[in-house]
């Protein structure tokens, strides 16, 4: 087994993240100090793919890795903010489940062939207008949600509330259209299922 790619930089500031995010869980009630370890985690998330790529780091394993700690930090504060926020938790782990399943490390490059709304998002790993906008509103949505909760928004940015609202129907828009995307994940993994079941049936 290759051991050494658990101790893979870019593997190791997962760990990074995870720490953050565990602390950042604990912390949810103090505002400045959650904000600031919330948002190191998101910040780090830019970084290990770029050091993956720059010190020849790149494996299955941080790819899984680096999906697990998103998923954990959006899940974590999504089940803080609202009482249904488990369902956003809940959609994103089963995107997870199917896009690794079915195309493997090397998912966020396997779009070439889906529909044009897709690969407007997807191309290029997110790289787009349209994957920016979406990454935004996972990211970002949650946190101006928070924000908006605990009052920072005005406090610390003194945002008027036309702004705030502005802003939150902006990221909101780019998470339905990351909702899009999962939805149509969830629906061509379920059709390679049935699919090999008709073809072990065939044989």
């Amino acid at each position: 087994m290759g051991r050494h790619i658990l101790l893979y930089w870019p593997n190791i500031i997962g760990y990074i993240r995870i720490a953050l995010v565990v602390t950042a869980w604990a912390a949810y009630e103090k505002p400045a100090l959650f904000i600031f370890l919330y948002s190191i985690s998101i910040a780090l998330d830019g970084v290990d793919g770029w050091l993956a790529r720059r010190l020849g780091q790149v494996s299955r394993f941080g790819a899984w890795l680096d999906v697990v700690v998103d998923n954990l930090g959006r899940g974590m504060l999504w089940s803080r903010l609202v009482e249904w926020g488990w369902m956003v938790s809940a959609v994103e782990w089963c995107v997870f489940v199917c896009n690794h399943n079915t195309r493997g490390d090397h998912w966020k490059n396997s779009f070439s062939s889906s529909p044009w709304l897709i690969r407007a998002i997807m191309d290029n790993g997110f790289r787009t207008p349209l994957g920016l906008w979406v990454v935004s509103g996972l990211h970002c949505l949650p946190l101006c949600l928070y924000g908006s909760q605990k009052g920072l928004l005005s406090q610390w940015m003194y945002l008027p509330l036309w702004m705030q609202n502005l802003v939150t129907v902006l990221l909101a828009a780019g998470r339905l259209l990351a909702l899009s995307a999962e939805m149509w994940c969830i629906r061509t993994h379920i059709e390679y299922l049935t699919s090999e079941e008709k073809d072990d049936k065939k044989s």
